[in-house]
C-alpha cells in the first residue's frame, strides 16, 4: 500500500478546479454575448505563447503527434464545449454535467488501462455529482440539447486527456508541456473561430479585463497547477478535485449575485468533500 498523496500538492492542484469556477461568472458578466470559440482562443493562445517565451522547450520528434492529441481533448474540445455550455446552460445544469467527468475517468481507467475501481470509487464520484445537484441546480433551470451535449463532450474531452495525460511518456518540463498544449489547442481553436463567429466590433474594458482574467488565471496559474497535479497525483484524484468547482461558482453567485444558500446548498457542499475523499482512499487502497 503506497503513502497518502502530499497534502500540499492536493492543495495547489486544487487551486485549479477553484479558479476554473469562476468561468462561468466571468462570461456571463464581461465577455461579449454569443461568442465562444472566440472566448476560447483569447483565453489559450496568447497563455501558450506566453509560457513558451519562459520555456523554451522543443518536444522530441516522437512526441508531437501525442502532445497534439492531449492539446485536442485537454484545451480545444474542451474549452470550445466548455464556452458553448457556458453560453446555453444555467451553470447549475452545466456544473451537473461537467462532473460527470470523475465517472467517465474511472471508466476509462477500467477499460483502457485494465484497473478496476473499487466500489467506494464508483460511490465517491455519484456522491460527488449528487452534491453539486444539491448545491447548483435551481428547479427553474432551463435545458438546451446543444448546450447540454457541449458540457457532457467537454468532460468526456477532459477525461480522455486526464487519462492519456498519465500513460503517455511525454518528458516536457511542466511550464513547456502546459504551454504547448494551450498554444496547439488555441491554434485549433482559431479557423473556428474564424469561421463560425464574426470579429468584436468593439471591446469595452470590461471585455478586456474578463479577456485577460481569463488568460492569465485560468489559462496560465489553472493550468500549470493542474499538469503539474496530474504528474504527482492519480488521475481519479485530479478528477475528483474538479468537484469543487461548481463550489466556487456558487459562492462567487452567493457572495456577488445574491444567491441564498440554504440547508441543501450546505448538504450538496458536504457530500462533494465527501466524495472527494473517498476517491483519493479507493484510490491509494487500491495501489
Amino acid at each position: 500500500m503506497s503513502s497518502s498523496p502530499p497534502t500540499r500538492d492536493i492543495a495547489l492542484s486544487a487551486l485549479a478546479p477553484l479558479i476554473w469556477g469562476s468561468t462561468y461568472w466571468v462570461t456571463v458578466a464581461f465577455l461579449p454575448a454569443d461568442r465562444p470559440f472566440t472566448a476560447a482562443v483569447l483565453r489559450c493562445l496568447p497563455a501558450g505563447i506566453l509560457l513558451l517565451l519562459f520555456a523554451r522547450h522543443l518536444p522530441a520528434r516522437g512526441e508531437w503527434p501525442r502532445l497534439a492529441l492531449l492539446a485536442f481533448f485537454n484545451i480545444a474540445w474542451f474549452q470550445g464545449m466548455l464556452f458553448v455550455s457556458a453560453y446555453r446552460l444555467p451553470g447549475g445544469v452545466a456544473a451537473i454535467l461537467t462532473a460527470t467527468q470523475v465517472l467517465m475517468v474511472l471508466a476509462l481507467g477500467w477499460l483502457l488501462g485494465k484497473q478496476a475501481p473499487s466500489r467506494l470509487a464508483w460511490g465517491s464520484a455519484i456522491v460527488g455529482i449528487a452534491g453539486v445537484a444539491l448545491l447548483v441546480h435551481s428547479p427553474k433551470a432551463a435545458f438546451d440539447g446543444l448546450g447540454i451535449a457541449a458540457a457532457l463532450t467537454g468532460a468526456a474531452a477532459v477525461a480522455l486527456g486526464l487519462h492519456f495525460s498519465k500513460h503517455w511518456p511525454i518528458r516536457l518540463p511542466v511550464l513547456a508541456f502546459t504551454g504547448w498544449q494551450l498554444l496547439l489547442g488555441g491554434t485549433m481553436l482559431l479557423p473556428v473561430a474564424l469561421l463560425t463567429e464574426p470579429l468584436p466590433q468593439q471591446l469595452s474594458w470590461q471585455n478586456i479585463g474578463g479577456y485577460l482574467y481569463l488568460c492569465l488565471f485560468s489559462s496560465v496559474l489553472a493550468y500549470l497547477l493542474f499538469f503539474r497535479g496530474l504528474r504527482r497525483l492519480p488521475a481519479a484524484v485530479v478528477a475528483s478535485l474538479g468537484l469543487l468547482s461548481p463550489v466556487c461558482a456558487f459562492v462567487l453567485g452567493w457572495l456577488l449575485l445574491g444567491q441564498t444558500l440554504d440547508g441543501k446548498g450546505i448538504l450538496g457542499f458536504v457530500l462533494i468533500l465527501v466524495a472527494i475523499i473517498g476517491v483519493q482512499r479507493a484510490t491509494r487502497s487500491s495501489d
